[in-house]
């Protein structure tokens, strides 16, 4: 009996395994639509009661900037047209710092990723001594440049929503504050080998007591 159900788990997972193979990239992403998306619009004060609305909202600003990336990191990243991808991506950001996006062209250009599409996300609020923001979790489909399936990925990104006064309502700005922020707060065993060198040469450049008593005597 053990050994049918051992079977049939085992017939399940293989079949998954093709179909994730199989699995294609269905969406569309021509230059000439993504090259236009910018963090320039604003949301009125009504759309902001309505979670679900919020949620829509962040999916969408979370794909456009997934779509500039892809599309950036497949070029040459020194022509016009990279130029003012770049900047748009910075647009999307609270304080644009190239720092900002390391981590997210890190991840892609590790998987050799073209393309990308957003599922699961889920929105949850943090409060520190100094600031409140959002922090949305969500899962990445990675796809290659053929379009076939790479896997998907638990990712996160902190955003907030800055009032904007208007005439007749107030309106909102959507900015990231931090973009994929599991990945950029992970060290590799370099950097911390690079950190823990830096640390010990310091400590040795600090006489200690009984040498500093030495040499006044």
């Amino acid at each position: 009996m053990t050994s049918k159900i051992l079977s049939i788990l085992l017939a399940i997972f293989a079949c998954i395994s093709i179909i994730s193979c199989n699995k294609k990239y269905q969406g569309e992403q021509n230059i000439n639509d993504v090259k236009y998306k910018n963090n320039r619009n604003t949301i009125p004060s009504a759309k902001m009661d309505s979670a679900q609305a919020i949620n829509t909202i962040t999916k969408q600003k979370i794909q456009d900037l997934l779509d500039l990336s892809t599309l950036y990191i497949s070029g040459n990243k020194d022509t016009e047209i990279d130029s003012v991808i770049y900047a748009q991506m910075q647009s999307y950001f609270l304080k644009p710092d190239s720092t900002q996006l390391k981590p997210l062209f890190k991840d892609l250009n590790s998987l050799k990723v073209r393309y990308a599409s957003i599922n699961n996300l889920n929105i949850e609020r943090k409060i520190t001594d100094k600031d409140t923001f959002d922090v949305a979790k969500f899962s990445v489909e990675y796809y290659n440049s053929k379009k076939a399936f790479i896997g998907s990925y638990d990712r996160n990104a902190e955003y907030v929503l800055k009032s904007i006064p208007a005439k007749d309502n107030n309106e909102f700005k959507f900015y990231f504050k931090n973009f994929y922020t599991d990945l950029s707060k992970k060290k590799d065993s370099t950097s911390v080998q690079t950190e823990s060198n830096h640390i010990a040469s310091k400590e040795q450049k600090i006489p200690s007591k009984t040498e500093k008593s030495t040499k006044k005597k």
